[in-house]
């Protein structure tokens, strides 16, 4: 005859087993979605401070790469003095293009963008 024992604990480890898997999904499923919030919060941070930045444009100013760049640095940026870093370099760029504003080749042989 077999243990009645032996089959009620395959059946405990299984049912364990399926709760802890229950748990882990709905933990995923939770943990992913405010990732996705942070990350959206994120973003905009670094586009308004990039819309600031953005005033100060003349007809020669950084290329979209560089305002890319800035976009990602700034949102992932933990301290504020990074970030304050982050704004004053992309600030030297700005003053970078606009020195060379004289012309349409001068300017986007400086690495600018011509608009």
């Amino acid at each position: 005859m077999m243990s009645k024992k032996g089959q009620s604990m395959s059946i405990n480890v299984i049912i364990v087993a399926a709760l802890a898997l229950i748990v882990l999904v709905v933990l995923v499923v939770i943990f992913t979605g405010r990732t996705g919030s942070f990350l959206s919060g994120v973003e905009k941070s670094g586009d308004a401070r990039l819309a600031e930045l953005k005033v100060g444009y003349r007809t020669c100013h950084p290329t979209a790469t560089a305002e890319s760049n800035f976009q990602s640095s700034y949102g992932s940026a933990t301290s504020t003095e990074a970030k304050e870093n982050l704004a004053a370099n992309f600030k030297d760029e700005i003053s970078r293009c606009k020195g060379s504003s004289v012309d349409k080749a001068s300017c986007e042989s400086n690495g600018c963008k011509w608009s």
